[in-house]
């Protein structure tokens, strides 16, 4: 018994102290080297489009690919999690991240950057990112809280010094060694996951690597399907039930259905992605078109990295008052709101002075959005099918903000005038922005009228005979079921 308490208390060690601030430490990095990448695509986009004689819509496409695949490629890195752990995953991203960046540097043309720059660095960044959040639930349970907001000062770090090292590199040595340099630098991820090591249990088996065959809490379907050989009837009913199931595990269609709030919280949020990643692609390119210095262009992007880093904790911890609890929606509704009415600053006027105050509201904005967006989403479904909801939510938001920049890039490059790119910013950011507050607003009156008129109908009229019962009521009734407007 005392070596048992003695292997448990050893396997328990590294959770929340010792190792797991490390750990913590490699996610900050992860976090900079996925997320905060893209950051330093506008910098680089004018050579680009110069090397290879492209129009907007043409160069904006591999960014556009890369965002996209970086938050599309969830489910699949779900996959590879369950099979071979997260050390694995985030080393292979590293890995892939890097070898996209090397290949880059070596096309000659602006569809092979499609390949390599988009798909490869893109879903690279995807399995190092999604990894790395997921290795903090094993290493973290008391602060796992705390250690998720650290770990997403990263994103606002890559924000700021990706841009600057982008601007020096690209005036030292030109964009292709500076895409070589880039991916010396991805490489770091294979680190930062060699230093995420598996959690033991008590029993000495990984924590984060179960593989499916092993998986104690197996349904009884789930065993027919991994041991077809021994079950009776295996044929094609039990096929029809694997696909089922893995979409009810990675793509959520029936909470889309029935839940009311998730719903429309995924399409409000798909919608606003068309305009959320307009700025970061096109601000650099239009304040050099207007006689910005590129060096100073360049600041523009790591001003609103810099300013995320303070206001993104806050937000967070504001969010999480419980004064808030349930009303988290309009938060990020008003920060939507917010973020597409600053684009029109831009609109105003191109002077850098006018382009800093730009960037200061469009980051306190995005620092509300981006602390809000997963915490709202586990307002409105329930723990238990938060991952497979996420599937689909990533999914669809990873479509628009595949299209989004290259079909406004189409636009500018027909009307030769960038303020159309705020313009649609604006657009898609305010009219989500409405229709997210406008439709919970009204679901949570009718939640309110149902409830109510539930309880009319439960309650007997004063007019109306009952019948009283004869023997006393238990005094240890259970409360009422708590009915959640989110849950519909």
């Amino acid at each position: 018994e005392e070596e048992a308490a003695m292997s448990q208390s050893k396997a328990a060690e590294p959770q929340d102290r010792g190792w797991a601030w490390m750990v913590l430490l490699a996610a900050v990095l992860l976090q900079g080297l996925t997320l905060g990448f893209p950051s330093c695509i506008g910098v680089v986009f004018m050579d680009l489009q110069h090397e290879f004689q492209a129009s907007n819509s043409e160069t904006s496409w591999f960014p556009s690919i890369m965002v996209a695949v970086l938050y599309g490629g969830g489910p699949l890195c779900s996959i590879l999690v369950k099979r071979f752990g997260c050390r694995f995953a985030v080393m292979l991203g590293g890995l892939l991240s890097s070898v996209g960046m090397v290949s880059s540097s070596f096309c000659k043309s602006i569809s092979q950057l499609y390949l390599t720059a988009g798909l490869i660095t893109g879903l690279g960044s995807c399995f190092s990112f999604q990894a790395g959040v997921t290795v903090l639930g094993y290493y973290f349970v008391r602060w796992r809280t705390l250690a998720n907001a650290i770990a997403s000062t990263g994103v606002s770090l890559g924000f700021t010094l990706w841009p600057l090292l982008s601007q020096y590199l690209l005036d030292e040595m030109g964009w292709r060694n500076t895409f070589l340099i880039f991916g010396g630098i991805l490489l770091n991820g294979c680190v930062c996951g060699a230093i995420m090591r598996p959690v033991q249990l008590a029993s000495g088996s990984p924590l984060q690597s179960p593989k499916p065959a092993e998986e104690p809490e197996r349904t009884a379907e789930g065993a027919q399907l991994s041991n077809g050989a021994s079950s009776p009837h295996p044929k094609q009913p039990t096929r029809r039930t694997a696909c089922f199931q893995m979409l009810q595990t990675y793509l959520a269609f029936d909470i889309f259905c029935q839940n009311k709030g998730y719903q429309i919280y995924t399409i409000g949020v798909t919608w606003m992605m068309m305009g959320f990643a307009l700025p970061h692609v096109y601000l650099v390119p239009y304040a050099i078109r207007n006689g910005v210095e590129e060096r100073r262009a360049a600041l523009l992007i790591s001003i609103i990295g810099f300013i995320n880093i303070v206001i993104r904790p806050l937000t967070g911890l504001l969010s999480g008052q419980r004064v808030f609890t349930g009303r988290r929606i309009y938060l990020f509704s008003l920060a939507a709101l917010l973020y597409g009415l600053s684009n029109f600053i831009c609109v105003i006027s191109a002077e850098f002075s006018v382009l800093i105050i730009y960037c200061i509201i469009l980051s306190i904005a995005m620092s509300g959005i981006g602390a809000l967006t997963f915490q709202v989403l586990m307002d409105v479904v329930e723990m238990d099918r938060f991952s497979s909801a996420l599937g689909l939510f990533t999914i669809l938001e990873s479509i628009t903000l595949l299209i989004g920049p290259p079909l406004t890039g189409l636009l500018v490059d027909v009307t030769n005038d960038f303020h159309y790119v705020f313009y649609n910013s604006s657009f898609f950011l305010i009219s989500a922005a409405l229709f997210m507050g406008l439709s919970f607003c009204t679901l949570e009156k009718k939640n309110k009228l149902k409830e109510a008129s539930k309880v009319r109908l439960d309650s007997p009229s004063r007019y109306q005979y009952s019948e009283m019962p004869t023997e006393p009521q238990s005094e240890s009734q259970p409360p009422p079921a708590v009915v959640y407007i989110t849950s519909i």
